[in-house]
């Protein structure tokens, strides 16, 4: 068994000796006396933790216990609430909790995330996209609200939970702004995509500006903004144990505000959100309009979130009505629908068109022709994934990262789907993950297909960008959907990849080529999120039990009961 480490200011690991002296035990004492306090609560089941099948909106009295949760179970029951940012160091690095020797880059990683710390008034809310002084800052100067959950995550580990609430409140009070692009007034529950601190050194005076996505490329607000700004609130809940920043009436009404954009009733006939390109993460034209996975794992997985945030009263009551029947319906379509395996795959092979009526297999009269050749060798014997895409006589077959991690970290995934994935993964390693981790998306388009989805976007030329780049951030979604699958061999294999190269790559934002071998042609270096998303990823494999605070468990009364054709298996 390897020996405990410290690591010092200038990040180089010592051995301790195993028989501490009197002054050794002292220190670590004083260490501890040090640590902030772990919140002790008392042990509640939450609603991640039960069947909302069994939930009915009866006038109890608020946070009332649903009948039946005590026969529900959960993997983490001995995570809920952790707060195990392990030892710390003098530069408030973690040190390993099990003892593992830390990896050479770790001090580095945590030196360069704490330089990208943006203050307002002197309180930490947040840290900007990137400082790389060689290259045009553009909005890379900004807080993005997707480019924060990794390093709010890592500051949550570590024990450090107050950047993360900063910068929930501070959000929170952009969204009440009003929101307009041009003469068109957004709704009130749009978050923003970031935000930006400006100084006026005349007057002393610190502001902030939002970017409602009036400056943004194409002029598409953020729909995944709300979505991730829910999923952070809980994680930020379940890691303190602090459940009064939730139950404050504007974190409520913040919750609600977001959730009304989603639920309401129009003419849709699908439970999917219907979406412009450019509204996520890939935030350039790349035919991921219409109603994407990564939109629909978010919205799922923020809605079950909602479910354990919001306050079990009257005024909450509609809301959770409406969040409970949307989870059935939205649970069973992406299941149904959005799933390919090597059968499903066959099945629509052999499709037959122009059906008509309620019976009908071929529901979307999706045409067999439109199949694309490569998904043919892709797809292996064993494995199966999310499709990028579904609509009327359309289907999407490509492989998208992040849509497909969090279906495994929401549980929107079955645990056989979740395995699938994950198999998928293993016997696709050298086109999705090669020589970096991790492909965004799969396969690159090139060509004539590249001239007419992107408009020829010379940033999304083929194995580049959102075309086929490859993302170190998506480091810490793998790492942490292998380990909720039982598979942390492939997180240590990513994370070794990854720690060959990073640090004296400069922490590039994304790589190109088909195996991640080159620096992207326009990425920035000392990205923030690569850097955080690394840090993330090496913390939950050294600390499985950090997974609870973005993972939720299966809801085993969810599963539909599939009255439809054979040829749909789900």
């Amino acid at each position: 068994m390897p020996s405990p480490v410290d690591v010092s200011q200038n990040g180089n690991a010592r051995h301790v000796e195993a028989a501490p002296s009197l002054f050794e035990i002292e220190e670590d004492l004083a260490r501890l006396l040090e640590r902030p306090r772990q919140v002790n609560i008392e042990r509640k089941r939450s609603f991640d933790e039960r069947s909302f099948s069994e939930m009915s909106m009866t006038h109890s009295p608020p946070r009332q216990v649903y009948k039946n949760s005590e026969n529900s179970s959960r993997v983490f029951d001995n995570m809920v609430g952790v707060y195990s940012p392990g030892r710390w160091s003098g530069i408030h690095t973690p040190r390993s909790t099990f003892g593992y020797e830390p990896h050479p880059i770790i001090g580095e990683a945590w030196e360069a995330l704490r330089r990208s710390i943006v203050n307002f008034r002197d309180q930490p809310v947040g840290t900007i996209a990137a400082i790389d002084n060689s290259a045009e800052e553009l909005n890379y100067d900004q807080v993005f609200v997707r480019d924060f959950v990794p390093s709010a995550l890592a500051f949550l580990m570590n024990g450090e939970p107050d950047i993360v609430k900063n910068f929930l409140l501070k959000t929170l009070r952009l969204q009440s702004r009003e929101k307009k692009i041009d003469q068109f007034k957004l709704g009130d529950g749009v978050m923003p995509a970031s935000f930006k601190v400006s100084h006026d050194p005349v007057r002393n005076y610190e502001t902030i500006t939002a970017d409602f996505g009036e400056s943004a490329i194409g002029r598409v607000a953020p729909v995944d903004s709300g979505f991730w700004w829910i999923i952070l609130l809980r994680a930020y809940t379940k890691s303190t144990g602090d459940t009064s920043l939730a139950e404050m009436p504007e974190c409520q009404r913040g919750i609600r505000l977001i959730l009304e954009l989603c639920l309401s009733e129009g003419f849709d006939t699908f439970p999917t959100l219907l979406c412009a390109d450019g509204c996520s993460m890939i935030d350039r034209r790349m035919g991921v309009y219409g109603y994407p996975i990564e939109i629909q794992a978010l919205f799922f997985m923020a809605l079950r979130c909602a479910l354990f945030l919001l306050k079990h009263d009257e005024e909450n009551r509609e809301c959770c009505d409406a969040i409970i029947k949307r989870l059935h319906a939205l649970s069973f379509h992406m299941r149904s629908y959005y799933w390919l395996d090597i059968k499903q795959l066959n099945d629509i092979y052999r499709y037959k068109t122009e059906e008509y009526s309620h019976t009908a297999v071929n529901k979307f009269n999706v045409m067999p022709d439109s199949l694309p050749e490569w998904v043919f060798d892709f797809m292996p014997t064993r494995g199966g994934y999310f499709i990028g895409n579904v609509s009327p006589a359309h289907m999407d077959f490509r492989w998208f990262c992040l849509g497909n991690c969090i279906s495994i970290l929401s549980s929107l995934a079955t645990p056989e789907q979740a395995s699938a994935i994950m198999d998928l993964v293993e016997s696709r390693w050298q086109e999705l993950v090669g020589e970096m981790p991790l492909k965004i998306c799969y396969p690159a388009m090139e060509g004539h297909e590249w001239r007419i989805v992107t408009g020829c976007d010379p940033k999304n030329t083929s194995w580049s960008y959102h075309n086929g780049g490859t993302w170190p951030v998506l480091l810490w979604l793998l790492t942490a959907a292998a380990i909720k699958t039982g598979r942390p061999q492939i997180a240590r294999r990513a994370i070794e990849l990854a720690e060959s190269r990073l640090l004296k790559d400069s922490w590039p934002e994304y790589y190109d080529g088909k195996l991640g071998r080159f620096i992207g042609k326009q990425a920035r270096k000392f990205q923030t999120w690569s850097i955080a998303g690394y840090l993330v990823a090496r913390m939950m494999l050294e600390d499985p039990s950090h997974l609870g605070m973005i993972s939720l468990e299966e809801d085993k009364q969810m599963k539909p009961t599939m009255k439809r054709s054979a040829s749909w298996t789900c």
